[in-house]
């Protein structure tokens, strides 16, 4: 009986689950594995102690595993695969599939059909997957140049959003709460801590304004339904691409992050601005678990 290893590195989590053909033998999980964001002695060491761990919660040796499959961002880095490939390697018997985390959620979704994938986290990105297996994106292309209707997006816009209500005389609470979240007294602190290099972690400031929205900051809720509306822009763009090959009109689409999973205001608006840009595209209910299309692609023969 095979056994089979999935690892979803996700940007903040790394889950990961040993498996056989049909039950799921044991699991565990452990922070980030991004070299960019905790280094390589960092990441090298919470990924083995993820890996040891799920094999005393399996009761199997890893030297027994059949096939592995992690999904990762950053692929196209070659330290990055390189790292991958020796950190696994060392410890765990059988074939290795590396893929990116964007891959393995799509097959959490479409098993290796066609579709369309929403990321909306603290990034943000949208690809499809056509009927003959051609690849479409829009988006992704980093918070410095898009990242539309990501936590990134949502925390810069709130930002932009409370300034120009105070320019105007338009009532928000957004600068208050900032004001708050950052510890900064003044307008001129938190135009301070706006402006530095490094800057804020503006993504931390998407829940803040999911709570301003629900207590009825009109300001607010229009940042969340712009955030919809700006990924709902992404998906039809690439069910255009998709509808121009000739290879689909009507599609599925799916998604997965936290923007998306959680900011219900978010996801509506996202839904009602499909239904007018692109009636073809079917939103399923409930989000990806990119950690099953991890596992879907390890048991696969020959993938």
């Amino acid at each position: 009986m095979g056994l089979f290893l999935a690892i979803d590195a996700g940007g903040t989590k790394t889950r990961c689950i040993l498996a056989d053909e049909t039950r799921t033998l044991g699991h565990a999980a452990t922070g980030s594995v991004k070299l960019m964001r905790v280094g390589e002695a960092e990441a090298s060491a919470r990924l083995r102690g993820m890996l040891t761990e799920v094999s005393l919660s399996a009761g199997v040796p890893l030297s027994e595993v059949t096939q592995t499959c992690i999904g990762l961002a950053g692929l196209t880095i070659e330290a990055v695969r390189e790292w991958a490939q020796r950190q696994i390697s060392d410890v765990v018997g059988g074939n290795l599939l590396l893929a990116g985390d964007e891959e393995i959620a799509l097959d959490g979704a479409f098993r290796g059909g066609s579709g369309i994938l929403i990321i909306a986290g603290t990034g943000s990105n949208v690809l499809g997957r056509a009927a003959d297996g051609a690849m479409y994106r829009a988006g992704g292309w980093g918070p410095a140049i898009g990242d539309e209707g990501s936590g990134y997006w949502i925390g810069h816009e709130a930002l932009r959003a409370g300034f120009w209500a105070k320019d105007r005389g338009v009532t928000t609470t957004l600068l208050t709460e900032i004001a708050e979240l950052w510890g900064a007294k003044s307008i001129g602190e938190i135009v301070e801590i706006a402006n530095e290099r490094p800057g804020p972690d503006l993504p931390a400031l998407a829940p803040m304004v999911v709570r301003c929205a629900d207590a009825g900051d009109e300001l607010a809720a229009a940042v969340l339904e712009r955030a919809g509306v700006e990924l709902a822009e992404q998906v039809a763009l690439v069910a255009l691409k998709m509808k121009e090959s000739g290879t689909q009109r009507k599609v599925d689409a799916a998604y997965t992050g936290s923007v998306i999973e959680h900011i219900s205001l978010v996801r509506s608006a996202m839904i009602a601005a499909l239904k007018t840009s692109s009636p073809g595209v079917k939103v399923k209910e409930g989000a990806v678990d990119s950690l099953e299309g991890a596992l879907w692609r390890a048991r696969e023969p020959g993938k």
